[in-house]
């Protein structure tokens, strides 16, 4: 891996019998692989792949572009590997045909400047260079087909038509990213999309906190970098939380594992703001954008939006405070939708009686906050005669396919954990 095409700083190791993939330094390698092309390319195009064997492939084609592999694949593209692709005038983005890898491209194009980027769209008969080698594909017309990355501001449908194939054929994949731990989740919303907002809400003490902790860590395994903002409660208790939630067992109780599974919960992309308590706007937007720029940020979480405003109740709210609040609403619709990333709102209800149910019209301010999400999450408790109190979360807007429905959540104190997943 080379920083500058000159300067050797880490190596990709591959094994010929599992193709299994190695990268040192592991998470700070800011080298790229880079193979020139067959004969001198005076356009300085380039191919860029997210696997070593894809880079293998295409360097046995004797193509004319350069092949670049990046270090870290689709999980982040560091700014400091930039530099090294400053000089290309067109670069052409060919990762694989899964819902990480259609993202990925739309949020690399980005840092790389959208309009010298092209990319390959993930169709049935355009798959990855070593699937479509395996499959004896024309590599060098699939090539061809790459597409810009910026559009027009008017366009027509024959623009966008490979687009729609690609979606349509792969339809599973594109409704998201699925849960491992709540599979009815799966089945009602389908799955977590970038681009979109979400709402949580739920009375004082009903686990809106621990239950997102565990449905964005589920992501964040899955290789979804994750930004929590937590201005309730500091980060060393969101991080022992979600430390015990990924050991599935109380870790005060089994120290000596602490070395061990704290090395493999610091390989997950999840990344933490400093904030706590009441933060202006502005400063917390900078260091989201901030975080989406160089970590690549998929996730981000605010927990929660009335803490962030400095509001000490939930009564505390005149005029001003529900301008501010859709003002915070908007900005986060606004963000999501530009940087194609998944922004959760945790909010407080407006009214918490136990012998009512909360319903979308009791999310706490003005009904910007629902109008603006694409989903809404609400965990419902009920006191059952017995005194035993049911939870469940009740899906109650899902703007892109329009599914509404209960998940039943049962505590499990031991693992703090509302998960369905079977041991």
């Amino acid at each position: 891996m080379l920083l500058d095409n000159k300067t050797v700083v880490g190596y990709q190791e591959i094994k010929l019998d599992s193709l299994d993939q190695s990268i040192n330094p592991s998470d700070c390698c800011y080298g790229i692989a880079c193979v020139p092309p067959f004969i001198s390319n005076p356009s300085q195009s380039a191919i860029i792949v997210d696997d070593f064997k894809h880079l293998l492939v295409l360097t046995g084609r004797h193509l004319f572009h350069h092949i670049i592999c990046l270090p870290h694949g689709l999980r982040k593209l560091p700014q400091e590997l930039l530099p090294s692709l400053e000089h290309f005038k067109k670069l052409i983005l060919w990762f694989g045909n899964d819902q990480i890898a259609w993202n990925s491209a739309r949020t690399f194009a980005k840092k790389l400047i959208e309009n010298r980027c092209y990319f390959i769209r993930p169709t049935d008969d355009q798959p990855s260079p070593y699937l479509a080698n395996k499959l004896g594909l024309n590599i060098e017309q699939i090539i061809k087909t790459a597409d810009q990355m910026v559009h027009p501001s008017i366009i027509q449908f024959s623009t966008i038509r490979k687009e729609v194939l690609a979606e349509l054929q792969n339809h599973d994949k594109t409704l998201g990213i699925k849960w491992t731990k709540f599979p009815v989740l799966n089945k009602i919303i389908g799955g977590h999309r970038r681009g979109e907002l979400t709402i949580i809400t739920g009375p004082t003490g009903s686990g809106k906190t621990t239950f997102m902790s565990e449905y964005s860590l589920d992501l964040a395994e899955q290789g979804l970098p994750t930004l929590w903002g937590s201005f309730e409660i500091r980060n060393q208790r969101l991080a022992k939380i979600m430390l015990q939630q990924f050991a599935k067992e109380p870790v005060h109780l089994n120290l000596d594992l602490f070395d061990n599974l704290a090395n493999k919960f610091e390989k997950l992309p999840i990344y933490f703001l400093t904030f706590h308590g009441p933060q202006p706007l502005n400063m917390v937007m900078d260091a989201v954008v901030n975080a989406v720029y160089v970590h690549d940020i998929g996730h981000v979480v605010i927990d929660n939006v009335q803490f962030m405003m400095g509001i000490s109740t939930k009564y505390d709210m005149g005029s001003e405070r529900f301008w501010q609040q859709d003002s915070i609403i908007a900005e986060f619709r606004r963000f999501a939708t530009y940087s194609n990333c998944h922004v959760t709102l945790v909010m407080h209800p407006r009214k918490e009686k136990d012998v009512e149910q909360l319903s979308i019209n009791s999310i706490f301010g003005t009904a910007k906050a629902t109008q603006e999400a694409d989903n809404v999450l609400i965990i419902q408790h009920k006191v059952m005669e017995s005194l035993q109190i049911k939870k469940y979360l009740q899906i109650s807007k899902n703007r892109y396919n329009g599914n509404l429905g209960l998940m039943p959540l049962e505590f499990n104190k031991h693992r703090l954990s509302f998960s369905q997943e079977k041991d």
